[in-house]
């Protein structure tokens, strides 16, 4: 005997989500956008006025997104048009051009944007982060090497991909990992998981770290003024980083450890 019982539906209701990109201008951002929603490079250099709007569908295991796309306009001009659009996003493109070192340096401050204007009850830990550094395929002109830019994404908890836009290399990665990440976030209360990709420094020793490379002298890498004396310029320089945990031993007697050496 049939009964009229329901099907039960396997897949999970679907989900909207909010992304945002972020960049100086000519980094590509709408190119990356284009490559992955369209499957096209476009050549000619076309500057995003205010804000380009896009939607897209995307499965992402047994669950489809919706996701709207807010390609922001890098140029400062545009800075009163894209301060409206922060708000509510899950998640975060953040670009630069590998052959241009001040793309990359003003990734600290299109975060600073960001976080001013979403207000101080912000919490970035329900937004996901993605760093992309594109133009790879332009080797000869590269100025900002691989380890540095993972370096500076890593540890503040962000994924890193390498992309180019106009081959197309790590274009689907990237986007597969960041909506995938978004999804995972969504079902996980709205809290970003602990990023799987660690390299074991803070932020702050991430920053030293990069002043140290990027250092023009022996002065400039210690952080101090020249002149300084050798002992000044020491704790100058340790006193700026907290290199190793605390210990996970407790002094019992003078010599004494309840935790064995270390080697």
């Amino acid at each position: 005997m049939e009964t009229n019982v329901p099907k039960r539906r396997d897949n999970k209701k679907s989900l909207r989500v909010k992304v945002i990109s972020l960049g100086n201008a000519e980094v590509g951002k709408s190119c990356i956008i284009k490559r992955y929603c369209e499957k096209r490079f476009v050549p000619k250099y076309l500057a995003t006025i205010g804000i380009d709007y896009g939607v897209t569908k995307v499965q992402v295991r047994d669950r489809e997104i919706k996701v709207n796309i807010f390609d922001m306009a890098g140029h400062p001009f545009f800075y009163e048009v894209r301060n409206e659009f922060y708000k509510d996003s899950q998640g975060v493109l953040l670009v630069y051009d590998v052959g241009l070192r001040e793309s990359f340096d003003a990734l600290d401050s299109w975060l600073g944007e960001m976080k001013q204007e979403m207000g101080s009850q912000a919490n970035m830990e329900s937004i996901v982060f993605i760093v992309c550094a594109n133009k790879v395929d332009l080797t000869k002109r590269r100025a900002v090497d691989e380890g540095e830019g993972r370096l500076w994404a890593e540890s503040r908890g962000f994924h890193y991909f390498e992309t180019s836009a106009q081959s197309g290399e790590g274009i689907n990665e990237m986007f597969q990992a960041f909506f995938s990440s978004i999804t995972d976030m969504c079902e996980n209360g709205g809290k970003r998981p602990v990023s799987e990709v660690s390299v074991g420094f803070t932020k702050e020793q991430a920053d030293t770290i990069r002043r140290i490379r990027n250092s023009k002298d022996s002065w400039d890498m210690l952080g101090v003024k020249p002149g300084a004396t050798s002992i000044t310029a020491f704790l100058a320089s340790v006193s700026r980083v907290q290199w190793f945990p605390e210990p996970n031993w407790t002094l019992r007697r003078p010599g004494r450890c309840s935790a064995p050496l270390r080697r």
